[in-house]
């Protein structure tokens, strides 16, 4: 059974940082791609990042480059995503989902493959 579980959101000031985690069970084949996406109140949802768990290739969305980083450890099934500068149009709740799509990661479809969704952890950026 393939589970999801988001860890690290919280309260943070403009310009700080946060690290979220992903813990990733039940994935059976290596080649699966892990992504973060994000919905704030009265927005779309949004890709934010996505890693390739074999090649570890990723991707960022244009308004997280430069700031956020996304990682994988794959011995403990975790994927991180280290967001630094921090701004309060980073609000939203933050999710991981995973699947074997092809590409795992397609920046064009970000949602494509995606198959398994984690509950999500919230993030607050005050201003």
């Amino acid at each position: 059974q393939v589970q999801l579980v988001e860890s690290g959101g919280g309260l943070v000031h403009s310009g700080g940082s946060l690290r979220l985690s992903c813990v990733a069970s039940g994935f059976s084949k290596a080649y699966y791609g892990i992504g973060w996406f994000r919905q704030a109140p009265g927005k779309s949802d949004e890709g934010v990042s996505c890693i390739n768990m074999r090649d570890g290739s990723t991707y960022y969305a244009d308004s997280v480059k430069g700031r956020f980083t996304i990682s994988r450890d794959n011995a403990k099934n975790t994927v991180y995503l280290q967001m630094n500068s921090l701004e309060p149009e980073d609000t939203a709740n933050y999710y991981c989902a995973g699947g074997w799509g092809d590409p795992p990661c397609d920046p064009s479809r970000p949602t494509k493959g995606m198959e398994y969704w984690g509950k999500g952890t919230l993030v607050t950026v005050s201003s």
